[in-house]
């Protein structure tokens, strides 16, 4: 692509290829919400990313150990991911009890007078990790680096990240200069303990090195710079960005990765954020909106979201999407998931993940084409136009 940073390419693991770039599909806790393995593989997914702070509370990373591993405890043949248990550290620490997401907008991006993470009510960060207290039961835990990776071996996943603290949007320049400094020590103790886990085991497993420095350009390269220097197999993009110049932090970074090793964008799943990642070197993205999203009701189509609990779609007999092919376009109307969602039908939640998480997968595969065929900018034209009209 002239003038940008997008590529398209493959990416190898012991469970297939998956062909880049792509959509991640979450599935939290081994598995994705509402849907079958075979209703995930019939919407295209290529990769399933688990979460490994919900799979080491529940059911623990013994009996995930015990059954095989991740791919055989959720019958998941294909490749997999695991995070690292760092955004819990933010989830449960400056962000807990205040509604402050990882992306900033409008005045929340101006804001930086956030408490220090330190000051949480289930979590403390020192230098050594995250101790934290159980959503579940209130028992308390420490993650390390170390721990981090293992728990992660023990899940069992092809490609694991490594630890890291994600810092809210709002935390002061001076907090998040001490955070990518705690990072990047955490990312070498990262390094080193999945190597020595790797030479015991003789297991194939790619370990990816977070990038953090939240909206400032000079901390976002330096960790770029840092974190390309070790010896990971590819890069995760973390932490907190401005909404406004997400894409120009994602450039500043991968202007300073390896192009030859793959960039994962963390927790993006907006079809707008598909296209400027993709434009400024991402390969990976994973999100868990297409599927909350369509367990509320809210689902994607060509010209737009829609809420299939509006009284519109009541007595509506077309698809969802009449272009789309994923098994609920093809076989169920507007009205009929209305009525399921209106009548509380657990079936609601799955005909809508369905189609929300093969909009995703679909639109990531035609952005990947469209770089193939030398038309990106005309194909992100012409979906924008339509989709935000």
């Amino acid at each position: 692509m002239d003038g940008s940073l997008g590529r398209a390419g493959v990416l190898s693991t012991p469970h297939g290829d998956i062909q880049t770039p792509a959509f991640v599909t979450v599935g939290t806790k081994a598995t994705v919400k509402a849907m079958t393995p075979e209703q995930v593989t019939d919407t295209g997914a290529q990769v399933v990313l688990a979460n490994t702070y919900h799979l080491y509370l529940q059911p623990g990373e013994e009996v995930l150990k015990n059954s095989g591993k991740l791919h055989k405890f959720m019958n998941w043949s294909g490749p997999t991911m695991t995070d690292s248990g760092g955004f819990q550290a933010f989830s449960l620490g400056a962000a807990f009890g205040e509604h402050v997401s990882k992306i900033a907008k409008g005045e929340d991006s101006r804001e930086n007078s956030v408490a220090s993470q330190e000051n949480s009510a289930l979590a403390k960060i020192t230098e050594d990790g995250v101790t934290f207290k159980s959503h579940i039961d209130g028992s308390k835990h420490l993650f390390t680096p170390e721990r981090s990776m293992e728990i992660q071996h023990n899940i069992g996943a092809d490609m694991i990240f490594a630890f890291d603290e994600c810092t809210s949007p709002q935390a002061s320049y001076e907090y998040q200069k001490e955070a990518i400094d705690r990072t990047h020590r955490w990312a070498k103790r990262s390094l080193d303990h999945h190597q020595k886990l790797l030479k015991e085991n003789g297991e194939k497993r790619a370990l990816l090195g977070i990038v953090q420095g939240g909206r400032f350009e000079d901390l976002r390269k330096e960790s770029a710079r840092i974190i390309s220097e070790m010896d990971f197999d590819g890069f995760g993009i973390g932490g907190s960005f401005d909404k406004e110049d997400m894409y120009t932090a994602v450039n500043w970074v991968n202007s300073i990765l390896p192009e030859n090793k793959p960039r994962h964008l963390l927790g993006i799943g907006e079809p707008m954020d598909f296209f400027g990642g993709i434009e400024n070197g991402v390969d990976l993205f994973d999100c868990v909106a297409p599927t909350r999203m369509a367990r509320n009701g809210t689902i994607h189509t060509k010209d737009g979201r829609i809420n299939i609990l509006n009284a519109k779609y009541i007595n509506d007999f077309t698809p969802i999407d009449s272009d789309c092919d994923c098994y609920t376009c093809r076989n169920y109307t507007k009205a009929y998931l209305s009525h399921l969602f209106r009548a509380k039908e657990m079936l609601a939640s799955t005909l809508a993940s369905i189609h929300n998480l093969r909009f995703a997968i679909k639109l990531v595969d035609d952005i990947r084409q469209s770089i193939l065929d030398e038309n990106f900018e005309e194909f992100k034209g012409k979906f924008l136009e339509r989709y935000y009209k």
